[in-house]
This record gives C-alpha cells, sequence and structure tokens, in this order.
C-alpha cells in the first residue's frame, strides 16, 4: 500500500490511463502547468494549454470527444461551469439520447470545488446537485486520494460525459496555494489525512454509483460526500462521547446515487442527517428524502447544508458553509425529535 497526497493520486490515475490508452488528450487554462509532470511525460500534444474562455475549450472537449479522443477537460474552479453550461447541458449530456445510442461523448470534466477559505461566492460554490439534476451527466465526488485516483479511472473508461469535483481544502496543491500570501494563518476544518492516505498498489476503477460506509453507528446515518465525510466523522466521534452512535455513509458518485445502500443503512438507524456544502433548496439533500419516501422507509430527518450566497467575510462564511459543531448540533436535535 502507497501514500499519496490527494492531488497526487489523481494525476497518478491519470498516467496510468494515459499510458494506456493514446485518446486521452488534457487541456484547460494552465493545464502544463498544473499537469507538468504528465506533459513531460506525454508531450504538449496530448497535454495542451488554453485561453481563458471556458466556452470554447469546453466545446473544444466536447467536440474531441464526439470525434474520438477521451479528452479531460480543466475548469480552473467549478463556477465557471457557468460560463460554458451550453456544451455540457445542450449538447454532452443529450448526445447519446438524440442519437439513440449511436454516438456517446466520454469528456472528463475535472473542477476544483468548495469553500471554506474566505474567496467568496463566485469561488467556493459545490454545484453537485445542480449538475446532477441533467439527465446524462454523471457526477462524482471523491473524498480519499484512494477514492479519487479510482473514480478518476473510472471515469476515464466511462463512455458519457462525466464531472470529477475536487474539493479544494482536499487537495495539497490548492493548500499550498491558499495557505499563501494574506492567508498564512488560516486554519481550514479538514483533518490532514483528508489530502493524504494509503491508495493501491495498482490502480483499479472504483464502481461508479455505489456508496460507501465510512463509520457504523446504530442511532443515524449521516450522509455526505467530498469534504462533508471528514466533518461527518469528526463530528460523529465527539458524539460518541456523548453515546450518540452515528454511521457515516460516503456517496462518493451524485449522480447516479446508490439509493440501495443509502435506503438499506437508513432503514436500520431509522434517522438521518444529510451534510451537503452544495446548497439546499432544490438539491441533493431533498434528492436523499424524496429516495426513502418513494422506498417507503419511515424516519427522522435533517440537513445541515448552505442555505445562501456564500459570503466574502470568513466570519461570515464559517456560519454558513457546514462545519463538525452544526452538524454535532443538528445530530442532537434529531436524536430528541
Amino acid at each position: 500500500m502507497r501514500t499519496m497526497f490527494f492531488t497526487q493520486a489523481v494525476d497518478d490515475a491519470l498516467a496510468r490511463a494515459m499510458a494506456d490508452d493514446p485518446r486521452i488528450v488534457l487541456f484547460g487554462e494552465d493545464t502544463p502547468l498544473l499537469r507538468r509532470e504528465l506533459l513531460v511525460r506525454f508531450g504538449p500534444k496530448r497535454v495542451r494549454g488554453a485561453p481563458i474562455s471556458e466556452s470554447a475549450f469546453l466545446g473544444a472537449g466536447v467536440a474531441a470527444a464526439l470525434a474520438g479522443l477521451r479528452p479531460v477537460v480543466e475548469i480552473y474552479m467549478v463556477d465557471f461551469l457557468g460560463v460554458c453550461m451550453d456544451a455540457l447541458l445542450n449538447h454532452a449530456a443529450k448526445v447519446e439520447t438524440f442519437s439513440g445510442g449511436k454516438w456517446t461523448a466520454p469528456v472528463v470534466v475535472r473542477a476544483p470545488c468548495g469553500g471554506g477559505y474566505g474567496d467568496g461566492g463566485q469561488h467556493e460554490q459545490s454545484l453537485w446537485g445542480w449538475l446532477a439534476h441533467i439527465p446524462g451527466l454523471t457526477v462524482l465526488v471523491p473524498s480519499t486520494p484512494a477514492d479519487a485516483g479510482g473514480l478518476m479511472l473510472a471515469a476515464l473508461r466511462h463512455d458519457g460525459p462525466v464531472i470529477f469535483l475536487e474539493h479544494k481544502l482536499l487537495s495539497e496543491t490548492w493548500l499550498e496555494f491558499l495557505g499563501s500570501g494574506g492567508r498564512r494563518t488560516v486554519k481550514f476544518d479538514i483533518p490532514e489525512e483528508g489530502a493524504k492516505g494509503p491508495v493501491p498498489k495498482t490502480w483499479e476503477p472504483l464502481p461508479i454509483g455505489k456508496a460507501i460506509l465510512r463509520r457504523t453507528g446504530d442511532d443515524m446515518t449521516i450522509v455526505s460526500v467530498g469534504s462533508g465525510i471528514h466533518r461527518a466523522i469528526e463530528a460523529a466521534e465527539a458524539l460518541e462521547k456523548e453515546e450518540i452512535s452515528a454511521g457515516v455513509m460516503d456517496l462518493r458518485t451524485v449522480s447516479p446515487l446508490d439509493k440501495a445502500t443509502i435506503c438499506e443503512s437508513v432503514a436500520q438507524t431509522g434517522r438521518m442527517l444529510v451534510v451537503d456544502e452544495d446548497y439546499e433548496a432544490f438539491g441533493l439533500s431533498g434528492e436523499l428524502s424524496a429516495i426513502l419516501l418513494e422506498a417507503g422507509i419511515s424516519c427522522r430527518y435533517a440537513r445541515v447544508c448552505t442555505q445562501t450566497t456564500i459570503p466574502y467575510s470568513r466570519y461570515l462564511e464559517d456560519r454558513c458553509l457546514p462545519n463538525a459543531t452544526g452538524i454535532m448540533e443538528i445530530a442532537r436535535q434529531l436524536m430528541r425529535s
């Protein structure tokens, strides 16, 4: 078993796939710099920079996928998908259905997401619920280096468009950048083991749409993705001292959702607490409750989500985004309800 940082694991799995499949190409803003080790190994024809025009280079990525390549398009932050959504919403996501399965668009869109470091609501969104709302898009949100590498390999083998989201507080590359300049005194609420951990000796693709229990518990099931998993585990360990036994389920995939595993766990505990850094209204947390109701599972339910535009003020931001303290508070209320 090896140990790697989060982004290092993604790039290592990507390198393995690129060595096996010459159709895989990378491009985006600053991609040759960000993936310089891949550039040195595979050359400038497969690791390419792009101008600051998301509409242009994501559109090119979708076209390249339709032409037979398997591109990985890097968007500097997931927020910037708002600039180029047409390529995903109206083309990549629909082409297989419109063509009766004759055409597919195997493009992977790799994008950092999430807040917790004071960069404002145009740079810190998660948006996986918005993206998962679109039929035809697969949305992956890993929480550990091992899952990050395994899910990237799965994304590269998938025959449709995949959104691969990496929370910035799990990325060693982003943490180094975010801790520079005026942020040297900023503390992040993600433990070190979130950004670095064991990975398999040889990468194998993880199944898309399969959740995993990170922690077992009898009193409730806390469900989350990405950085929320580490906050949920921290809260669950603290709640154990109060004799509240909370399990933690890592969805890993927002679309498709692992409905069977979700229902099985909540049916056993009788309570579900959703921790979602994405927006609350019309999002993942509501979809999870609908899944339980449609399955006929009666349970007590609560959620801790982002409810409004993320403030630029770090003081206000800390009270806007889910954290371990907030999770514990709602968990206690859930036990009393």
